[in-house]
């Protein structure tokens, strides 16, 4: 008798768990997003070059000798300022914006590589440069920065001239970074030369034709949308008109400036003003103060306006024979305005970006506030005299107090996988 035959079950072999993806190193990290590498960059050189600036006004505040400078200080502390700090958030925020209001693909991260090794090699030269006091080094690393910039340029050319698509915003916007590269080669052919013509007109490029009309179209794009998002029952209000008038005053004071005329530009700066201020109002500016991450954008663009005012009330005044206010309507763009814009957007594209909330908390409210008490110190150097080096020593320490811990708080985020697991 047969023994009856037992079937085993067949069994399935299991299907493989899913390895881990490996981890991605540092580097690859932080081109991920173009926002990443440029804004690591531009909050490590917000320190180094604030430092030896801070150091200066410190010496002459009579504290300790100051450090030696081939160059006058003040020249360096500009062009480091335009050229060499602000820019780099500046092409991060444009790099990843630029394609979304073309309704185009993101900017690959990668894409970022090969500028940003121009730019932070080029100011690690030229600083070399400037601490040995050699020019043809110094030369050698502006010429290095001016090539990041034309990539740069090159980069968002496609996206910014999109057929068919709106030029205003992102057309202005490079235009700006094209006259960016003007500026550096005129500070090329001051660096070569000594020819301080050339080192006017690489100044008045840089905060007139570069960065004035490059936060005032972020400014005229992005704040009226996020005060959309944020706010119930808001209306938006952006004509391109008012644009358009500031751009033009802008283009007319740098032009001015070039030729040391610029107090002849009081007209078109006062005409600035009342648009900037008109427009603030027209944003409602009270209302953000229910968002923090948002007030912070409009405390900042009301700075535009009082900057625009200050240089147009000196220029009347330089008519009628009396210098007054100094530096303090640069001052009141360059720290109240594009300093305070900066930590705002950053701040904001930094948590966005990385899978965080949308919130700013205690440390970054109060550092943006912090930073509004830096550009009020700085103003009042100029219109207290009597306190002048006491005043720009403590603005200068008071914005590596802002930009330290900022720099601490968005650097690992930099280096670190979003939050939410997401790519970029």
């Amino acid at each position: 008798m047969e023994k009856p035959v037992q079937i085993q079950p067949r069994s399935h072999p299991q299907a493989p768990i899913p390895a881990d993806p490996p981890p991605q190193s540092r580097l690859s990290i932080l081109f991920a997003a173009p926002h990443r590498s440029m804004f690591l960059a531009g909050a490590v050189q917000a320190l180094l070059a604030f430092a030896p600036w801070a150091w200066e006004l410190l010496a002459r505040a009579g504290l300790f000798a100051g450090p030696a400078w081939p160059w006058p200080p003040a020249w360096v502390h500009a062009l480091w300022a335009a050229y060499g700090i602000f820019p780099f958030f500046v092409f991060g925020f444009l790099m990843t914006v630029i394609p979304r209001w073309q309704g185009l693909p993101d900017t690959p991260g990668g894409a970022a590589r090969r500028p940003w090794l121009c730019l932070t090699g080029g100011w690690l030269i030229f600083d070399t440069g400037l601490l040995l006091s050699m020019t043809s080094v110094m030369v050698a690393g502006l010429g290095l920065v001016l090539a990041g910039w034309l990539l740069v340029a090159r980069l968002l050319f496609p996206a910014a001239f999109t057929p068919g698509k709106a030029r205003l915003h992102p057309g202005s916007a490079w235009c700006a970074i094209g006259a960016g590269c003007l500026g550096l080669v005129a500070w090329i052919v001051f660096a070569a030369s000594g020819n301080p013509l050339a080192a006017r007109i690489g100044i008045s490029i840089g905060v007139w034709w570069v960065l004035t009309p490059i936060f005032m179209v972020v400014s005229h794009r992005m704040i009226p949308f996020f005060s959309s998002s944020a706010l119930p029952k808001y209306e938006v209000v952006r004509p391109d008109w008012t644009l358009r008038v500031l751009l033009g005053a802008s283009v007319l004071h740098g032009a001015l400036a070039m030729a040391d005329l610029a107090h002849l530009a009081w007209p078109a700066d006062l005409l600035a003003a009342g648009t900037a201020l008109w427009l603030s109002w027209k944003w409602q500016l009270r209302r953000s103060f229910a968002v923090r991450l948002l007030a912070m954008l409009h405390l900042g663009f009301v700075w535009l306006g009082v900057g625009w005012l200050l240089s147009g009330v000196q220029g009347l005044l330089h008519t009628a024979g009396i210098i007054t206010l100094g530096l303090a309507p640069l001052h009141a763009l360059a720290v109240g305005y594009f300093a305070t814009m900066t930590v705002a957007m950053v701040s904001r594209v930094t948590l966005g970006h990385s899978g965080r909330p949308l919130v700013a908390d205690t440390l970054t409210w109060s550092l943006a506030l912090g930073l509004h008490a830096v550009a009020f110190v700085r103003l009042l150097a100029d219109l207290l005299p009597a306190g002048q080096a006491f005043l720009l020593a403590l603005a200068g320490v008071g914005w590596l107090a802002v930009f330290t811990p900022l720099a601490m708080r968005v650097v690992p985020i930099y280096l670190s996988r979003r939050a939410d697991g997401k790519a970029g």
